[in-house]
């Protein structure tokens, strides 16, 4: 990956990679019609297969109230360094499409936090 691709191209080719998983997700949704929540563990499992198709790197996940909306929302880093960019994606938890966004960008209050976050586990590695 480009570490120089800026903060729309770095959307774009993270949400190229969903949409295959996304799809699939959905066509196993629909053999079960029922199955109208989507769980955190199914959450992990898309994000993390885009992750690792784009070279990303998970930081945390939680689920959150979010204009009235229950979402869950994952924040992640690609690259290295100084050429470092933090994504938020987020997936309303009664399904619906995974959103992705540099954190640079969004406007849900956890995008603010991704960076404090990684900026912490990178001292608590430096200091183990």
């Amino acid at each position: 990956m480009d570490a120089q691709l800026d903060d729309k191209a770095l959307e774009n080719t993270l949400a190229e990679s969903l949409a295959d998983l996304v799809a699939a997700d959905v066509a196993q949704a629909d053999l079960v019609p029922d199955a109208k929540t989507v769980s955190e563990d199914e959450f992990v499992e898309v994000v993390g297969g885009a992750l690792e198709a784009v070279g990303g790197t998970l930081l945390f996940k939680m689920c959150v109230e979010n204009e009235g909306e229950a979402q869950h929302v994952a924040a992640a880093s690609v690259g290295d360094g100084g050429n470092r960019q933090f994504l938020l994606l987020t997936l309303p938890t009664n399904g619906g499409a995974l959103k992705v966004e540099t954190t640079s960008k969004s406007t849900n209050p956890v995008a603010a936090i991704a960076a404090a976050y990684a900026g912490l586990m990178d001292a608590f590695q430096a200091a183990a």
